[in-house]
């Protein structure tokens, strides 16, 4: 799968940004990526998100224990890559129907969050037991919401292309393709909004510390965040809104 925003719908960490980075180019600029994403995975299917960027996925060499669902419902895309053990659970939870998967659990967690907000958005992420990584766009506020689970169990990348666009797939050549040294592994147990940017779920109250990845040449790639223990962040509770907010716009 891959995934490429503008960064005005999500806004790229400083720290994966790498210095001196002269391989990265523009991933959106004539449609790079998804052409080289295409001309590696056959069979790929691409979404234009038009000004906020695009989507893509493919079930070429997947893992037929972690495989990848794409769902569209109403102006919500998500792409999905795992498995979600305690499913049968959330569709009680969620008042899905028997024949929904977990890319409809994704999408019917996030629209609960967006339309009604009970609980803080770490809970709804932390309340997904298995092996997943997804991606998810909503196209009626131009916002994302990103996770991975707890173990990293899906391989999944992201990284900063030369126009500061964030990059993300389950493809780490893809990545270094569009962002050349401005790239890492998405964090473990982690989710990302555009509003508030990159979040741990198990710790949602501390503040997550970038520290530089270096390469086998001793250059500079991206960086790993790590959760740090000193620091902390203000509440992240949610307050309940109605059907007309949204709720990323006030968290």
């Amino acid at each position: 799968m891959l995934a490429v925003f503008d960064k005005s719908v999500a806004k790229s960490p400083e720290g994966l940004q790498s210095p001196n980075n002269e391989t990265a180019v523009s991933a959106l600029k004539d449609g790079f990526l998804a052409q080289r994403f295409a001309s590696n995975h056959s069979g790929s299917v691409t979404i234009n998100l038009g000004s906020s960027g695009f989507l893509a996925y493919s079930s070429d060499r997947q893992n037929p224990l972690l495989p990848r669902l794409f769902a569209v419902v109403d102006d919500i895309f998500c792409l999905f890559q795992g498995h979600i053990e305690n499913i049968a659970h959330l569709k009680q939870q969620y008042g899905l129907n028997k024949t929904a998967n977990e890319v409809i659990i994704v999408i019917e967690a996030y629209r609960t969050l967006r339309d009604r907000g009970p609980y803080p958005p770490d809970q709804v992420v932390r309340d997904i037991h298995g092996k997943f990584a997804f991606v998810l766009y909503d196209s009626s506020s131009k916002t994302s919401f990103l996770a991975s689970d707890v173990d990293g169990s899906v391989p999944f990348f992201w990284g900063t292309d030369s126009e500061g666009h964030l990059v993300l797939s389950d493809d780490a050549d893809i990545v270094k393709q569009g962002c050349g040294k401005s790239f890492a592994p998405f964090p473990k147990g982690c989710f990302f909004t555009s509003s508030g940017g990159l979040r741990s779920y198990e710790h949602p109250r501390n503040e997550l510390k970038p520290v530089p990845r270096v390469d086998s040449s001793g250059e500079v790639c991206g960086a790993n965040f790590k959760v740090d223990a000193e620091s902390k962040k203000g509440g992240t509770g949610m307050p309940r809104v109605d059907s007309a907010a949204n709720w990323s716009q006030h968290y």
